[in-house]
């Protein structure tokens, strides 16, 4: 594996978040329902992570303490649209047929199931920022400048690369894609200001664990989609 690692470095970066995505692809073929099929998603990532990304995880953050505000302040702009003006997300730019829509596809049993939210959080708080920011921050972002992205430096900006990053990072929220964007475009900033992929993966971390906490003690579980 280490020799696949040296030969492809960017493996660090892409094999984990690309086994999140291909296992959310195929959610729906496998004989499995909600409360077994995310804890197995998560299960399978980690091993991923395990096995081609530990090399590239950051040692420590830089600022600690700015990342949580920042973080906590993706989470506003996250819920402040449909608590401001509710049914905003019922419009077509949110509800069509290429974003789906703002409605959580998991059963009464599954929001009841406390093994289910533990995955879910360790899944949402912990797995999901950093193979997101490993991906997004950590590779795309330099990629875009020069494909050798190991001579680039975390943090360098791009014009296309800092928009492009953004733009791919909304698409993946479907019908939150508009909050998607904008936190994109935070953490990006924040990347820009930090060049530590640790500080990015805290404030992206802290920014899920407050949605998640929104999610189970407020019962809007239609930001898990």
């Amino acid at each position: 594996m280490s020799t696949l690692i040296v030969k492809y470095p960017a493996l660090q970066f892409i094999a984990p978040f690309a086994t999140f995505i291909l296992m959310l692809a195929v959610k729906g073929s496998l004989p499995l329902d909600s409360r077994w099929e995310y804890p197995l998603r998560v299960l399978l990532v980690c091993v991923v992570l395990f096995l081609v990304g530990g090399a590239s995880l950051p040692d420590r953050s830089v600022r600690l303490a700015s990342s949580l505000i920042v973080g906590l302040m993706v989470f506003v702009i996250w819920v402040a649209p449909d608590q401001i003006w509710p049914g905003y997300r019922s419009s077509w730019l949110f509800h069509n047929a290429l974003t789906g829509s703002a409605t959580s596809s998991l059963s009464v049993e599954t929001q009841s199931s406390f093994g289910f939210i533990v995955f879910r959080l360790i899944g949402t708080a912990i797995v999901v920022p950093i193979i997101e920011e490993l991906f997004w921050r950590g590779w795309l972002m330099r990629y875009l400048v020069n494909a050798e992205f190991q001579k680039v430096p975390l943090g360098t900006y791009s014009r296309v690369s800092f928009w492009f990053t953004a733009l791919l990072f909304a698409s993946e929220h479907g019908p939150y894609w508009d909050v998607g964007l904008a936190a994109g475009l935070v953490y990006n900033w924040w990347m820009l200001r930090t060049r530590s992929l640790a500080d990015c993966m805290i404030a992206h971390a802290f920014t899920n664990l407050c949605l998640a906490a929104f999610v189970v003690f407020g019962g809007q579980w239609q930001y898990w989609l």
